[in-house]
C-alpha cells in the first residue's frame, strides 16, 4: 500500500515440465552437418534462473566519459545471501573487470570531479566507512587505497564536492548528543558510541514512545536520526551540518535518492531536503534548503515554497540554477512530481513544464546548463524527455530508463524491459549545430547497451513479448492493459489466466523487469498473464492518478473487471473459466475487495493486503497515506451512515458474508505499512466462513519478501495454490 510498486520475490516449481517444448530429433546433433545443427530450443524461465541473474545496482561515470563504474549483486540461493561487487568497464566498449581495490559488499563508488580519484563505502574494518583510491583514466588502474573516515556508527550516501576537497555523507546519530565537529574533542562521537554500547548491553529492551512514526516499514525507529556531515579530505575532520536536529535528513524515501543533496559547482553551498514538520507521520511536506558551507555558523535557508514534497535538488553546471522535483499538495505523496527550477540570482522558482501532465521521475542537467533530461512515465514506459529552460520540451528516447548521467554527446542511463533485467546503456544526443545554449536536441533512436550482465542466460530462455491493449471503461475513459502469453505458446489451446494487480495504488505495470513480481516468471508454467493499469495508475496524467483517491473499491475495481472482460473477448486462447487474481499491497486490498464482490475467479492470492481500513489506520505508521486516501480519520465519520464513511464503504471486511473464492493469504510480521493483523483478520474470517484458505506467514520479512529462500517458498506456495484451483 504505497505509490511504489510492491515487491514480491518469485520461484518456480516442477510444474514447468509439461510446458517445455517437445524434444524430438531425427538424429543426434553430432551426426548432422554443422550448418544443419538446429539452434538449441529455448526453455521457460525458472526461479533458479532468476536467482542466477546478476542484478545491476548504482552507477557512476568518469568525468571524461571514458569509464563506467557500477555495482552488481549476485544471489547464492543455497546460502540464502546476496552479495554486491563493484565493477569497471570502458564506455566505448571493452571487457568489465572488478575494481581491484574493492571487496565484496563494497558500494557507493564515485569518481572525483577531476577523475583522478574514486571513493566508495566499505565495511571491511567494521562499520561502513569512506575509502579513497587514486585512479588512472588512461589505463583504468587503481592505486594508493586508504580509509578516510573514522566515524564508527555507519556512513552512507557519500558524494564528492566538485573541488574534491570535501565529501558530504549521512550517518545516524543521537540528536541529544553534542554535535560532532572538528573542535568538540571527540565528545560528540563518544556520546554516540556510549549510548550505542549502553543500548546493546542493556537487558531491558523496552522502549518508550513520545511521538508517532516510532516504527517504519520494517524496523522501530529508536532515538537516532540521519544527519548530514561534511568531511574535509585533507584532514579527515568531520562536521555535523544538521546539529542536534530531531528530524531525519534526508527524509525516508523508497526511491533510493541517496543523501537528497547537491553541491554547488564552486563547492561553497549545499542544497538538501528536509521535512521540518513536528509530526512526520502525517506529513510529506519536505522542503529544499541551501546551506553556506564557508561559514560554520550559517543556518539553512528554505528556497522551496510549495506545500507538498520537494526532493532531489541539483545545481546546474554553470551554478545559476537549482532544479528539484516538487509536489503542490500537502499530505499527498502521489501528487504530480513537477520539475521546479530556481534562479539563484533572482531568488525565484518556477514550474519548468506546467503542461507536462505526467510525473518527473528522474532528471539530469545538460552539461551546458541549457536544459535538462527528464525521465517521465507514459503508457507503460519511462521515456526520456529533453526540456529547455524556456519551457519547450520534446520526447527524446523511448524505453524504460532511469539513473541518468548526461555527457556532452551522449546520455548514460539504466535501461530495462519486461524481457531483460537492468543494463547500462548509451543514448547519443544527436546535437544539431554547435554546442551552445540554443542547441536543438532531436529524438534519438541510437541506444547502445554497454553492459551485458545476463546475455548468456537470457539467450537460453523463452521469454514471450508483452502485448499492449486498450479498452474503454464504463465512463468512456481509455484504459491500458498488457498481456503475456506462455512460453511454447499454442494458439489452438486454451490457457488459464493470472490477473496481476499492482500496488501503490499509484503505481503501474509496464515494460520493465522485476526480481520480485516477475510477469515472465508468472507466465512460465503455462499461464496467460493479464495486467491492467486501472484508475490510480501513473503514466496517464494526474487526473487518472487521482481517480483512486477516496474511491478504492470503485472505478479501479470496475476498470480491472472491464479489462479482463476485454481480454477474454479478444484473445481466444484465454480460458475464462480458469482464472486467478493475485495482488499485493494495494493489489492485496483489491484481491480482498474482489473476494467480496465477484465469484468469477477460481482462486485468489492476497499478499499484504488491507482487510479492515479502520484497524489498518490504527496500526500503520505513515498516517498521511491513509488520511489522504480515505479522506480523513475514522472518527471523522462516527455516527454517519457507512455509505458516507470511506473507511467502511471501501472495507473488504464489510463484505465478508459474500466470501466464497478459495484464497491464499500471505503476510509478514515485520510489515509495518500494513500490520500482520490485517492478514490474520482475513485468514480468521475465511476459516470461520469455511472458505478454502491457507496462510503463509513470514516472521522475518517486512512489506516485501526479500530473502532468497523465503522468495522460493513464496512462489512455490503461490504456484501450487493457483495450480490446485485453475488446473
Amino acid at each position: 500500500m504505497h505509490k511504489y510498486p510492491f515487491v514480491l520475490s518469485l520461484a518456480l516449481t516442477s510444474a514447468l515440465a509439461p510446458f517445455c517444448p517437445a524434444q524430438a530429433v531425427a538424429a543426434p546433433a553430432s551426426a548432422l552437418p554443422k550448418s544443419a545443427v538446429p539452434p538449441a530450443a529455448k526453455r521457460p524461465m525458472t526461479f533458479d534462473d532468476m536467482m542466477r541473474m546478476k542484478r545491476l545496482g548504482s552507477t557512476a561515470v568518469s568525468p571524461d566519459g571514458k569509464w563506467l563504474a557500477y555495482s552488481v549483486t549476485t544471489v547464492n540461493l543455497d546460502q540464502n545471501t546476496k552479495t554486491a561487487e563493484l565493477w569497471l568497464q570502458p564506455i566505448a566498449g571493452g571487457e568489465p573487470r572488478k575494481l581491484s581495490v574493492a571487496q565484496p559488499g563494497d558500494s557507493g563508488v564515485q569518481f572525483s570531479s577531476d577523475g583522478k580519484q574514486i571513493l566508495f563505502l566499505s565495511s571491511r574494518t567494521g562499520a561502513s566507512q569512506i575509502w579513497l583510491a587514486d585512479f588512472d583514466s588512461a589505463t583504468g588502474a587503481f592505486s594508493r587505497l586508504r580509509k578516510l573516515s573514522n566515524l564508527d556508527f555507519g556512513i552512507d550516501n557519500a558524494i564528492w564536492s566538485p573541488d574534491g576537497r570535501s565529501i558530504v555523507f549521512t550517518a545516524p546519530v543521537y540528536p541529544a548528543c553534542p554535535a560532532i565537529t572538528p573542535n568538540d574533542n571527540g565528545t560528540g562521537a563518544s556520546c554516540n558510541y556510549d549510548r550505542d554500547e549502553a543500548l546493546a548491553s542493556s537487558k531491558v529492551k523496552a522502549q518508550i514512545f513520545t511521538h508517532l512514526l516510532y516504527r517504519h516499514w520494517d524496523h522501530f525507529t529508536g532515538e537516532k536520526r540521519s544527519h548530514l556531515f561534511l568531511l574535509t579530505v585533507e584532514t579527515s575532520a568531520v562536521r555535523d551540518l544538521t546539529p542536534n536536529d530531531p528530524h531525519d535528513v534526508p527524509p525516508f524515501s523508497l526511491d533510493g535518492s541517496g543523501c537528497g543533496c547537491s553541491f554547488s559547482p564552486d563547492s561553497k553551498e549545499l542544497a538538501f531536503t528536509e521535512n521540518l514538520d513536528p509530526e512526520p507521520a502525517i506529513s510529506v511536506s519536505a522542503k529544499i534548503f541551501t546551506l553556506d558551507l564557508t561559514n560554520p555558523a550559517a543556518k539553512p535557508v528554505a528556497i522551496s515554497t510549495s506545500a507538498g514534497g520537494n526532493f532531489n535538488p541539483a545545481y546546474s553546471p554553470d551554478g545559476k540554477y537549482i532544479a528539484w522535483r516538487s509536489e503542490a499538495r500537502a499530505g499527498y505523496e502521489s501528487d504530480k512530481f513537477r520539475l521546479f527550477v530556481y534562479d539563484r540570482a533572482a531568488k525565484t522558482a518556477k514550474d519548468l513544464l506546467p503542461d507536462l501532465d505526467n510525473w518527473v521521475e528522474d532528471f539530469a542537467w545538460m552539461p551546458n546548463s541549457s536544459g535538462v533530461y527528464i525521465v517521465s512515465g507514459k503508457d507503460g514506459n519511462a521515456e526520456i524527455l529533453n526540456a529547455q529552460l524556456n519551457g519547450a520540451w520534446i520526447p527524446f528516447a523511448g524505453g524504460e530508463f532511469s539513473d541518468l548521467h548526461a555527457l556532452p554527446k551522449e546520455i548514460i542511463a539504466t535501461i530495462q524491459t519486461v524481457k531483460r533485467p537492468s543494463e547500462v546503456s548509451s543514448i547519443k544526443t544527436k546535437i544539431e549545430g554547435p554546442y551552445a545554449g540554443n542547441d536543438v536536441i532531436t529524438r534519438s533512436t541510437d541506444v547502445r547497451y554497454i553492459t551485458h550482465l545476463n546475455d548468456a542466460l537470457l539467450s537460453q530462455l523463452d521469454l514471450p513479448a508483452m502485448e499492449s491493449f486498450w479498452f474503454t471503461a464504463a465512463d468512456k475513459t481509455k484504459i491500458q492493459g498488457f498481456l503475456i502469453r506462455p512460453p511454447a505458446f499454442d494458439p489452438a489451446k486454451k490457457y488459464p489466466v493470472k490477473l496481476l494487480i499492482h500496488g501503490g495504488p499509484q503505481g503501474a505495470w509496464g515494460d520493465d523487469w522485476s526480481y520480485r513480481w516477475n510477469a515472465e516468471l508468472f507466465a512460465a508454467n503455462g499461464y496467460v498473464v493479464v495486467m491492467i493499469n486501472p484508475r490510480g495508475s501513473t503514466g496517464y496524467g494526474q487526473t487518472f492518478v487521482d481517480g483512486v483517491n477516496g474511491n478504492w473499491g470503485g472505478k479501479p475495481f470496475t476498470d480491472l473487471m472491464a479489462g479482463l472482460d476485454y481480454a477474454e473477448q479478444h484473445y481466444s486462447f484465454i480460458n475464462k473459466n480458469r482464472e486467478a487474481a493475485l495482488g499485493a499491497s494495494y493489489g492485496g486490498f483489491m484481491a480482498n475487495w474482489i473476494l467480496g464482490h465477484t465469484d468469477r475467479f477460481r482462486c485468489i492470492v492476497s499478499h499484504d493486503g488491507m482487510f479492515n481500513p479502520e484497524s489498518a489506520y490504527g496500526s500503520t505508521e505513515e498516517l498521511w497515506f491513509n488520511e489522504w486516501e480515505f479522506k480523513g480519520k475514522p472518527w471523522d465519520y462516527y455516527g454517519k451512515p457507512d455509505a458516507e464513511n470511506p473507511f467502511r464503504k471501501w472495507s473488504p471486511a464489510m463484505s465478508a458474508k459474500n466470501f466464497k473464492t478459495p484464497t491464499l493469504v500471505i503476510h509478514s510480521q515485520l510489515d509495518y505499512r500494513l500490520d500482520v493483523a490485517e492478514g490474520f483478520q482475513l485468514f480468521d474470517t475465511l476459516q470461520r466462513l469455511q472458505v478454502p484458505s491457507k496462510m503463509l506467514y513470514f516472521p522475518d520479512e517486512g512489506h516485501w519478501v526479500l530473502k532468497p529462500q523465503n522468495s522460493q517458498l513464496w512462489y512455490k506456495t503461490v504456484n501450487d495454490w493457483v495450480d490446485q484451483w485453475t488446473k
